[in-house]
Order: C-alpha cells, then sequence, then structure tokens
C-alpha cells in the first residue's frame, strides 16, 4: 500500500485525520519529529469478517468488526531527526483479518515431544478484584495477536470461554517476552486508545507491568510525553526520567596527582635515627674510650 505524506495525513485526507484522532497534527508539531507516515488501507469487506468467524469458531467484537469496515489493519509510524540523523521511533499497529491469528500451540522447536505454550501453564496466579483472571494457553482461552510490538512481546485479543466464543467474552492483554500476562483493556476502543495516545512510544505497553518500561524508554518518554489519561500508571516523577549523568565527571581523568618525593635527610655526624630509636655511631678513640690493639 503506499504510505501518505505528512502533509497529506493532515489536510486532504480527513478519514485518516479522524481515525488517527488528530495524533498527527501534534506528533508534527513536536521538536525533532519527522516522517509522520500512515499506511492507507482499504476498508475490509463484511464476508472477510464472516470468514475469519467461521474459520476461528469466534464471534468478532462489535467495536472490531466496526473498525475492520473502517480500515483492514493499521500501521502508523513517525521518526526524530537527532545529530542529521533519522531513527525510526514511533509504531503504532493493528494487524488486518488475515494476520489476526490464533497464537501457535504447536510445539515451539518442532521436535517430537517437544514443549507447547499449553505446557508453560502455571495455575498458582489467582485474579484478585481489580485484576481478572489471567489468561490461559490451553482450550479454556481463544488467543489472537493484534500486534507484535515490534519483537517486545504480543498484544493479544482474548476470548475468555473456549470456543465457540462470544463477543461479550473477550479482553485485551500484553504477553510479554518472558511469557507473563497483563491486563490492558475490556474493550479493543479502550486498547486503540491506548495505543494512540502513547503516540506508539517503544515498550509503551510495559507501562501496565509491575516493573514498568526501561530506562532508555523513560528517556524516550520524556521527550514525548504521552498523552495519556492514565497517569497512575506513571508515577514517577518527571526528573526521574532525565538522565543525571554529568559527562565531564563521567569520563574524567581519575590519574591521581604527583607528589613529589622527599629528599632523603642527610645523617648528622653524630648518629642517625632509625626506626627505633637513635642509634650509636662507631666509637672513635678518646680519654674515655680506648681502643684496643
Amino acid at each position: 500500500m503506499e504510505e501518505a505524506s505528512p502533509s497529506q495525513l493532515s489536510c486532504s485526507k480527513p478519514h485518516l485525520e479522524k481515525l488517527t484522532l488528530g495524533i498527527t497534527r501534534i506528533l508534527e508539531s513536536s521538536p525533532g519529529v519527522t516522517e509522520v507516515t500512515i499506511v492507507e488501507k482499504a476498508p475490509a469487506e463484511r464476508h472477510m469478517i464472516s470468514s475469519w468467524e467461521q474459520k476461528n469458531n469466534c464471534v468478532m467484537p462489535e467495536d472490531l468488526k466496526n473498525f475492520y469496515l473502517m480500515t483492514n489493519g493499521f500501521h502508523m509510524t513517525w521518526s526524530v531527526k537527532l545529530d542529521e540523523h533519522i531513527i525510526p521511533l514511533g509504531s503504532m499497529t493493528i494487524n488486518s483479518i488475515s494476520k489476526l491469528t490464533q497464537l501457535n500451540q504447536s510445539s515451539m522447536y518442532s521436535l517430537p515431544n517437544a514443549p507447547t505454550l499449553a505446557d508453560l501453564e502455571d495455575d498458582t496466579y489467582e485474579a484478585s478484584e481489580d485484576q481478572p483472571e489471567k489468561p490461559h494457553f490451553d482450550s479454556r482461552n481463544v488467543i489472537f495477536e493484534l500486534d507484535s510490538c515490534s519483537g517486545n512481546g504480543k498484544v493479544c485479543l482474548v476470548y475468555k470461554s473456549g470456543k465457540p466464543a462470544s463477543a461479550q467474552d473477550t479482553e485485551i492483554w500484553f504477553l510479554d517476552r518472558a511469557l507473563y500476562w497483563h491486563f490492558l483493556t475490556d474493550t479493543f476502543t479502550a486498547y486503540y486508545r491506548l495505543l494512540i495516545t502513547h503516540l506508539g512510544l517503544p515498550q509503551w505497553q510495559y507501562a501496565f507491568t509491575s516493573y514498568g518500561i526501561s530506562p532508555q524508554a523513560k528517556q524516550w518518554f520524556s521527550m514525548y510525553k504521552p498523552i495519556t489519561y492514565n497517569t497512575d500508571l506513571l508515577t514517577e516523577e518527571t526528573d526521574s526520567f532525565v538522565n543525571k549523568l554529568d559527562p565531564s565527571k563521567v569520563f574524567k581523568s581519575k590519574n591521581k596527582p604527583l607528589i613529589p618525593k622527599k629528599k632523603a635527610a642527610v645523617q648528622p655526624a653524630g648518629g642517625q635515627k632509625g626506626p627505633s630509636g637513635p642509634t650509636t655511631s662507631k666509637p672513635s678513640s678518646g680519654p674515655g674510650n680506648p681502643v684496643r690493639k
């Protein structure tokens, strides 16, 4: 598909402006941001949705269905320009219907008796009042991948009951690289708003985990603050995002100053002091000290 230019996004493509909730204008006005692009996709046809539902024995949620009837997938990216170098940074993706596939439950290594995702089940986790029951890789749930998160995990559409799955029984969860689940939203619409308001910043989904985003991602969060209503997820002070290292101090030479060596003391004619006190000089001849011959 042809990618639209930044000017086309905000001026001559009003339907794309509506789709992105006006985030393109905010990005284009941000310092250093360049190459705000979106892959324009045609709307999905209803028979494509019906075919997906029949194939997977799942009823697609109404809000996700309406999204696909507007655009068959979504992909928006933006970059930053630092020291004349253009660095890809933001990425917002929703898989097309053809790529809305169920998580692979076959052997991970294609070897006899190799473990599957279902073999990695950990039933020690229990749901709480503020956290719903986590998804399961076995037949208790049906899980589809919405976004691969550039290799940082997977955002998944989870049917909480087995097949045949109802559209009213879905949630959006984040599966991190360690295969731990983290709840995101109850509906696809709520997740899409999170995706847009977090600007597609790297690893933004980890703001919804107990261990949070990485230090590197915090630097980008500090420069391009997410437009999110869920401020409790980023409770750290803004100053904590800023690298406080002083390069002039970090790379400062640690060589110790040279200390001039002390000159050796001149020994007195009558004797010298040792470590344990004065020492007697060699006896000399005299009236009180006769020398033996």
